[in-house]
């Protein structure tokens, strides 16, 4: 069960004009589930996006960066779930750019104008007849309210679809914003989730747009942690649609401060849903450091007490040998940290005082927090003034489960 996840409502997610969903079931992997997405994109919309760092990035992730760089306008979106077509080299690109050309002669646009994205088992062929043999029922049923059918169109090991809406004001304007992602497993990413799709109907520059997704990826995905691995297929991609007639042409002032929060706001709930959701998982916790010298520093201590198996075991035990975290803080690589001044809490609870076990520290009172489904942990290092903060999730029986029989 997702760790305080409430499943999406279709009523509650909002149409973004400029935008259509379709799916298809193509049987790609599994038969009667939904595993084939095509989003049309009005021409005018500027898209951007950020992608995994893993070297072994998958075939539709370099044909991403290719057409996005080809500047020709992206007008279409393709995703296939069961096949991550990665680790498939040549044939691999040659199928990612086949689905591409296929969809492309079906919307009378041009191949460059597509973008692919694929999740699911690395290192075996994309069965692309099958994805090509979905599009045009995708294309068929296209409308601008399928978001919530786009959400379980994307899933894998996914419990539940991940979706979510907002509207903000810009310049008298009402911008509508909404967003899908998906993720349970295999889950650390270098700049995004696994896979994260934000639509909005504002005006934004090509190079803000740029600016807007990195900001929300550094804030929101690349601040999650489920089990330290980086995903070959991560990416992460904005969309902007220029329906609403709110203009943000700079990336500095009010109105793009006003968007540029709203779209992080939006990726760290999708984020959060996703760690919410992780495999096995049965608590959420919050990793808050400060006190830092930079962020940098911050975050390198966060995830090494979100990614130690032995954190993530004792949070599902609720057992609250809480030496561990100290461990995880002074394994995590700042060389130079004085543990004298490092001060640790669970939610309300002192637990660790300059650098030693608070007096006045209960283990009834650690425990009892622990039991929580919903956990923050802050770490104060009394060397500065940066902060980080990393979204992270217990480590059950089920995670191994899971991933032992992920092919099966």
């Amino acid at each position: 069960m997702p760790v305080n996840l409430p499943l999406p409502q279709a009523e509650n997610l909002k149409s973004v004009a400029g935008v259509e969903l379709g799916w298809a079931e193509a049987g790609i992997r599994k038969a009667n589930r939904k595993d084939v997405l095509v989003v049309r994109v009005a021409e005018g919309s500027t898209v951007a996006g950020v992608f995994t760092s893993n070297r072994f990035c998958a075939a539709p992730v370099q044909v991403c960066r290719e057409h996005l760089t080809a500047g020709k306008g992206i007008r279409a979106l393709v995703v296939n779930t069961g096949n991550a077509n990665a680790g498939t080299g040549e044939p691999g690109l040659a199928n990612a750019r086949a689905t591409c050309d296929a969809l492309a002669a079906q919307l009378g646009i041009a191949p460059e104008q597509v973008l692919p994205f694929s999740t699911g088992v690395i290192l075996e062929p994309l069965p692309v007849d099958r994805v090509v043999a979905g599009l045009p029922a995708a294309i068929a049923n296209a409308k601008p309210d399928n978001w919530l059918a786009a959400a379980e169109a994307i899933m894998t090991t996914d419990t539940q679809p991940k979706a979510a809406s907002r509207t903000v004001q810009i310049d008298g304007k009402t911008v509508t914003l909404s967003g899908i992602s998906k993720g349970a497993g295999m889950i650390r990413p270098n700049m995004a989730t696994m896979l994260g799709f934000i639509a909005m109907d504002a005006a934004v520059a090509q190079p803000v747009l740029q600016a807007l997704v990195s900001h929300a990826a550094d804030h929101s995905f690349n601040s999650i942690t489920i089990d330290g691995d980086t995903s070959t297929n991560d990416s992460f991609v904005l969309i902007a649609t220029a329906k609403s007639g709110a203009v943000v042409e700079r990336a500095e002032g009010p109105a793009f401060e006003a968007l540029r929060d709203a779209v992080t706001a939006l990726a760290q709930e999708l984020a959060q849903m996703i760690v919410r959701d992780g495999e096995g998982a049965t608590k959420l916790m919050t990793i808050r450091v400060e006190g830092g010298k930079d962020v940098a520093e911050c975050r390198q201590i966060a995830y090494a007490v979100a990614h130690s198996p032995l954190v993530k075991t004792a949070f599902y035990a609720s057992d609250p040998n809480l030496g561990r975290i100290l461990a995880a803080v002074g394994y995590a690589g700042v060389n130079d940290l004085d543990v004298g001044r490092v001060n640790l809490w669970l939610d309300d609870v002192w637990v660790a005082r300059d650098g030693g076990r608070n007096p006045d520290y209960r283990e009834e009172d650690g425990q009892r927090v622990m039991k929580q489904a919903e956990i923050t942990v802050r770490i104060a290092l009394g060397r500065g003034k940066a902060e980080a903060t990393v979204w992270t999730c217990d480590l059950s029986h089920d995670y191994v489960s899971i991933n032992a029989d992920y092919r099966s």
